[in-house]
């Protein structure tokens, strides 16, 4: 494809960024230190998306996905991941975006890319959903994931003011597809990180108006963003960590979730460490040693997914070591 209209491509693709605005979004405002992370992080996640969309290859926009500095360069992939997604569903895709990122550097990125296919389905008609066979069956629930975060960050009234839930996701296939709300509310959880604007009050006000069942979830996903992106001080998380009450373990497992995805793509920066020595009482390293140990080598019996069971044996450890108490 030409470079014209690749780059005609691109500008159809890829969303304005005007609508990464917390001002735009409706979004709580904490100060102005972490509107601007907010603000950094949506427009880093589009440049991604960008790159992805107007490259020739995934190999291309590697090239320069590598160029966005360490705090943020995750986010891009995550973006560009969005983006082969939605370019292996149109009629002049490859069909083959995401194998052939997954297959080169965005090995290191991923979980991150895996979220990033959740976006793309979001803003896909359900016909042009990837197929979960492709993918792989252990990951996949972190396109639930990535699905319920935009759906939290552009549908805030229905799902986050409203708590609507996803009853009956029709993705993946397979006996254990009632999971699929649950790995959903670990997106939402993590998007009200940002709908809260990283105020920890805020936050955790959010998180107490959902049902009690679907807390667990939700408290793991702002743990997971807390660590992943920041924006919250020592004092903060620390507060965090305390209002999480009996859902400390759940916090702490998507901080340890969190380490592994920035200790894996060679990305840790000051505050991952802070919060996983807060959330977990670990180094990112030892958090994401914890996460591999733990991880399922196959599936598991039972009727919980493989990755469900890997969660719960990041929490138990947690608590057996004494880093978290319930």
């Amino acid at each position: 494809m030409p470079g014209s209209l690749r780059a005609l491509r691109r500008r159809i693709l890829t969303p304005d960024v005007m609508e990464t605005k917390l001002e735009k979004r409706g979004f709580h405002v904490k100060n102005d230190e972490a509107r601007e992370l907010l603000e950094r992080i949506g427009e880093t996640f589009l440049r991604g998306y960008a790159l992805a969309a107007e490259a020739r290859t995934p190999a291309e926009a590697e090239e320069q996905l590598e160029e966005i500095p360490p705090r943020f360069r995750g986010f891009a992939y995550e973006g560009a991941g969005m983006a082969f997604t939605i370019l292996d569903a149109l009629p002049f895709g490859s069909g083959r975006g995401v194998d052939g990122f997954l297959r080169g550097r965005g090995n290191a990125h991923i979980y991150m890319i895996y979220v990033g296919i959740g976006w793309g389905m979001a803003r896909l008609p359900r016909f042009l959903w990837p197929k979960s066979a492709t993918l792989d069956p252990l990951l996949l629930w972190l396109v639930h994931d990535g699905y319920g975060f935009h759906q939290a960050y552009f549908h805030t009234e229905r799902y986050v003011t409203q708590q609507f839930q996803d009853s009956g996701f029709p993705w993946p296939a397979g006996r254990n597809r009632g999971y699929a709300g649950r790995a959903i509310d670990q997106g939402i959880g993590r998007a009200l990180w940002f709908v809260g604007g990283t105020d920890v009050e805020k936050v955790v006000s959010m998180v107490e108006k959902f049902p009690r069942a679907r807390r667990a979830d939700l408290f793991s996903g702002v743990g997971l963003a807390a660590t992943y992106a920041g924006g919250g001080a020592e004092d903060e998380l620390r507060e965090l960590r305390e209002r999480a009450g009996h859902y400390r373990p759940q916090l702490a497992q998507g901080s340890v979730f969190a380490a592994e995805a920035r200790v894996r793509a060679g990305l840790v920066v000051p505050h991952n460490e802070i919060a996983t020595q807060v959330f977990c009482g670990s180094t990112p390293e030892q958090a994401a040693r914890l996460s591999l140990d733990t991880r399922p080598a196959g599936a598991v019996p039972g009727v919980l997914p493989a990755y469900e069971m890997w969660r719960q044996r990041v929490a138990d450890q947690l608590i057996s070591l004494g880093g978290v108490s319930p």
